[in-house]
């Protein structure tokens, strides 16, 4: 049997929400990115400064890094789930799991930091 970690205790339903509202999140962020690319041919480094430096844009970017983030983990979670079980790597496989969800935690939460740090030139 399978821990629901991901939720806190919620149905399955959450993650599946979670999963496609954040795909919502990301597929209009990156339609707008090269909606914004192709409207503007002979874009220069000026005008992709003026874009990201209003707040309008780094509101949306840190929204679609949550989105991302919150992607991520769902699906992550989910494959070592699936896939990280004591039928595929023995007796040590809650082990290797908890490294391998831990690993991905820490990735996210860096790649999180990483880019509000550029986004708010911190």
């Amino acid at each position: 049997m399978v821990v629901n970690v991901t939720n806190f205790s919620r149905s399955g339903l959450y993650d599946w929400m979670a999963q496609r509202v954040s795909a919502v999140v990301l597929a209009l962020y990156f339609i707008f990115l090269l909606g914004y690319l192709v409207l503007h041919p002979e874009l220069d480094y000026a005008q992709w400064a003026d874009l990201f430096s209003s707040s309008a844009m780094q509101i949306f970017s840190l929204l679609a890094l949550v989105a991302m983030g919150a992607h991520a983990w769902v699906g992550m979670w989910t494959i070592s789930t699936d896939y990280l079980t004591p039928m595929t790597l023995g007796k040590s496989a809650t082990a290797i799991r908890f490294i391998f969800q831990a690993g991905c935690g820490v990735a996210m939460f860096t790649f999180f930091v990483w880019g509000v740090q550029i986004l708010w030139g911190i």
